[in-house]
This record gives structure tokens, C-alpha cells and sequence, in this order.
């Protein structure tokens, strides 16, 4: 089965072409090498690749007959990724968010004056010499 077809089928990605697209960008390695969307997949296949900032790793198990349900995804493919590709995952989302809540524009001036006032104020600054 081709790759592209075998990671949307155990749903990996939500169509095929978003896999092809995938495979085309270089984010699909199996056994270490970057792959184009025709490569074969076969048992015991080692697969990376990079999703929404992080790095899967999976072992293919068996070749499924057509797309799955996701409760039987386990049967056709071993996810090995380590717990710290999700915490960094989080601790991204969690900075992403420091800064400004997503849809409340740009600062107004009184924004600006406070900002500039705590950036000028920075208690790391200070020289308590």
C-alpha cells in the first residue's frame, strides 16, 4: 500500500491529498528516509513524521484493507512517540498564548503606553549598584 493511502487510512491525516501534500513537503520519513507519496509501506516499516508540531513515530503492524475506524487503528500500526513530543507540544500552546489572546486586535495607544511603561520599569533591568 502506498504511503500517502496507508497513513489516511489508519488517520494519520483527514484526506489523502493532505498525506500526499505531506510526503511531498519532506514531513514523512519510513526507516530514515524522506519519502515520495508512492513509496510502498510493508510490516515492521519504521514511519516519522512531523504533524502540527510534532514528531510521530509509528511501526507498521499490518496493512489495512481500507480505511478504519478509530477504535481499530491500534491493529494495523504501533505509535511510538516519546511523551515529551506532546509536553513540548503544550508548553508551545502555552506560549503562544502569553503574549496576546487571539482575535483582540492590534493594542490600542493606552496598549502601547502600558507596555512601554512595563518594558521601561523592567525589574530586571534596575542597577541596584
Amino acid at each position: 500500500m502506498r504511503i500517502d493511502k496507508y497513513l489516511w487510512c489508519v488517520r494519520y491525516y483527514k484526506t489523502r491529498n493532505i498525506a500526499t501534500e505531506a510526503c511531498k513537503k519532506g514531513h514523512v520519513e519510513v526507516n530514515g528516509q524522506t519519502v515520495k507519496p508512492s513509496r510502498e509501506v510493508f510490516p515492521a516499516d519504521k514511519i516519522k513524521l512531523r504533524k502540527n508540531q510534532i514528531n510521530y513515530e509509528l511501526i507498521v503492524l499490518d496493512i489495512p484493507a481500507s480505511r478504519v475506524g478509530a477504535k481499530l487503528t491500534d491493529i494495523y500500526r504501533r505509535d511510538t512517540t516519546p511523551p515529551e513530543a506532546f509536553e513540548n507540544a503544550e508548553l508551545l500552546k502555552y506560549a503562544k498564548e502569553h503574549y496576546r489572546k487571539k482575535g483582540t486586535g492590534r493594542p490600542t495607544k493606552k496598549d502601547r503606553r502600558d507596555i512601554d511603561d512595563y518594558v521601561e520599569n523592567d525589574p530586571d533591568d534596575l542597577d541596584l549598584e
